[in-house]
C-alpha cells in the first residue's frame, strides 16, 4: 500500500515538471497500475480462501448466512439513516430560509426538525443495536471456527498416531508375513489378521506356539497404547462344525478361538483388560468366497481391529 501511494504521488509529481521523459512517466504509470493487479489479486485469493474456509462446516456456513443477513439489515439500516439525514439538512436549510415567515410556517418547519432529530437518534440506536448483535455473531464464528480448527488437529494428530501403531505391528510381526498374517490400516482402523493355519488346529481353539509368538508381539504393541480399543472377532468358513463335547457349532468355535486370544494377551499384565472385547462372527463375515480351500483357508481367521478412542473428538463435535 505504502509502496502504491508513494508511486502514485511520484507520478503526480513527475507529470507536473517538464523535464521528466514520457518514457518514465509511462513505466511509473504501469508499475502503478501492476500494483494495483497485484492488490486486486491478493484481494481475490483472500476471498477464495474465505469462501473454503466457511464450506468446512455446515453448521458454520448457516451462522455466516445469519451472519449476512445482519450485515444486510444494518447496511439498510445505515442507508436509512443517511436518507434521514439528507432529509434534515434540506429541512435544516429550508428553516433559515423561513425564518423571517410566519410564525405558523416556522413552527412547523421546527415540528418537522424535531420529528426528523427523534427518526434520526431511534435509527442510530437501532443501528448500534444491530452492530452488537453482528459483533456477537462475529464472535461466536470466530470461536466455532476455532472449534473446528481444534478438532482437525485432533483428527490429524489421530491418523498419524494411527499410521505410527500400524507401522509398529508391521514391523514386530515381520517374522510371520507369509504365513497367513496381514497388518493394514483402513477407515480410520488398524487390522491384524490372522489365518486359523497359523493360530490354531482344525477344531480347536488352542493357539499353537508359532501362533502365540505373533499373539505376544501384539500385546507387546498394545500394551504401549492404552488409548486403542481393541476388538478380537473369530472367523470360520462355511462348514459346520463336525465335532462335539463343549463346542455346539461355529458360532461356539468362532468365539472360544477369540478368547483364547484375548487370554493370551491378557497375560501381558500393561494391556488393560478394559480395552479388550472377544466377538464370535462364524461364517457370516467372510472376505473370500467359500467355493474353493484357499477362500475357505482366507475365511478362517482371527481378525484384532485396533480402534482410536474418540471421546474427545465427540465431546468437540457436540460442542460445535
Amino acid at each position: 500500500m505504502i509502496k502504491r501511494v508513494s508511486l502514485g504521488l511520484l507520478i503526480l509529481a513527475l507529470s507536473t515538471t517538464s523535464c521528466v521523459s514520457k518514457k518514465v512517466y509511462n513505466d511509473l504509470e504501469s508499475k502503478y497500475a501492476a500494483l494495483k493487479k497485484e492488490n486486486r489479486q491478493a484481494n481475490d485469493e483472500n476471498s477464495k480462501l474465505t469462501k473454503e474456509r466457511n464450506e468446512l462446516d455446515l453448521k458454520s456456513k448457516d451462522l455466516q448466512g445469519q451472519l449476512d443477513k445482519l450485515k444486510a439489515e444494518r447496511d439498510k439500516l445505515a442507508a436509512d439513516y443517511a436518507a434521514t439525514k439528507s432529509t434534515l439538512d434540506n429541512l435544516k436549510t429550508s428553516y433559515t430560509a423561513l425564518e423571517n415567515d410566519s410564525s405558523a410556517a416556522l413552527n412547523a418547519n421546527i415540528k418537522k426538525n424535531r420529528e426528523l432529530l427523534a427518526q434520526l437518534e431511534a435509527k442510530e440506536k437501532a443501528l448500534a443495536a444491530e452492530q452488537e448483535r453482528l459483533n456477537k455473531l462475529s464472535a461466536e464464528l470466530k470461536e466455532r471456527s476455532a472449534r473446528v480448527d481444534e478438532l482437525e488437529g485432533i483428527m490429524a494428530s489421530q491418523q498419524a498416531n494411527l499410521t505410527a501403531l500400524k507401522d509398529r505391528l508391521s514391523k514386530a510381526l515381520n517374522s510371520f508375513q507369509g504365513k497367513g498374517l496381514t497388518v493394514e490400516q483402513k477407515n480410520g482402523k488398524v487390522y491384524v489378521s490372522m489365518e486359523n493355519k497359523l493360530l490354531f488346529g482344525s477344531g480347536s481353539w488352542i493357539v499353537g506356539a508359532e501362533g502365540k509368538k505373533a499373539v505376544v508381539e501384539v500385546a507387546k504393541v498394545l500394551a504401549d497404547n492404552p488409548d486403542i480399543a481393541v476388538l478380537i472377532e473369530g472367523h470360520t468358513d462355511n462348514v459346520p462344525y463336525a465335532g462335539g463335547g463343549q463346542i455346539q457349532n461355529n458360532w461356539d468355535l468362532s468365539t472360544k478361538r477369540a478368547t483364547a486370544i484375548v487370554n493370551i494377551v491378557r497375560e501381558n499384565k500393561k494391556v488393560d483388560p478394559k480395552n479388550l472385547t472377544a466377538a464370535g462372527r462364524s461364517e457370516f463375515a467372510p472376505v473370500a468366497g467359500n467355493e474353493t480351500a484357499d477362500g475357505k483357508a482366507k475365511n478362517r481367521r482371527i481378525e484384532i481391529i485396533l480402534t482410536p478412542k474418540l471421546d474427545e473428538i465427540s465431546k468437540l463435535l457436540n460442542e460445535l
